[in-house]
C-alpha cells in the first residue's frame, strides 16, 4: 500500500481488523466466532472477506496444516490517522477545530470526557 493511501473499509471488514489487531493472529474460525458474537454470519462470508482483504493488502497469512493464521498488513494508528485525516478533508475542509465544534455541539459529552479534552489540548499547547 502506497503511504497516501486512504483505507476505504466496509463494517465487517473494519470488525475483521479490530479482531485481527487484539489478537495479532486468527484462523477463520476464530474470527467468526468473535464477529458472530454481534451479527449473525456464515463462516465462509468471513473466509471470503478474509481473502478479498489478503487480495487488497489489508491482511496476510500463514498456513499451519491445513489451517490458515491470519494477521494484519497494516497497523491500527496508521487505518485510524489517514481514515481520520480524510474524514476532516473531506467533511470539513481540513480544519480540526470546526470538526471538534460540530462534534462538541451535535453530541452528548461527559465532564470526564471534557476534562480529558482540557487536558489533551493543554498537553498539546506545552508541546508548541
Amino acid at each position: 500500500m502506497t503511504p497516501s493511501k486512504v483505507y476505504r473499509l466496509g463494517d465487517l471488514q473494519l470488525k475483521i481488523l479490530k479482531i485481527l489487531w487484539q489478537r495479532a493472529e486468527a484462523t477463520v474460525a476464530d474470527v467468526h466466532q468473535a464477529v458472530s458474537a454481534e451479527e449473525t454470519l456464515a463462516y465462509t462470508t468471513i473466509a471470503t472477506m478474509l481473502r478479498k482483504m489478503e487480495a487488497r493488502g489489508l491482511v496476510r497469512h500463514r498456513q499451519i496444516e491445513r489451517k490458515f493464521l491470519y494477521r494484519p498488513a497494516i497497523k491500527a494508528e496508521e487505518v485510524t490517522r489517514k481514515i481520520s485525516s480524510h474524514f476532516i478533508e473531506r467533511l470539513f475542509e481540513g480544519n480540526l477545530a470546526d470538526m471538534i465544534a460540530h462534534l462538541l455541539i451535535t453530541r452528548q459529552i461527559s465532564r470526564e470526557e471534557l476534562t480529558r479534552l482540557e487536558a489533551l489540548i493543554a498537553k498539546r499547547k506545552k508541546g508548541l
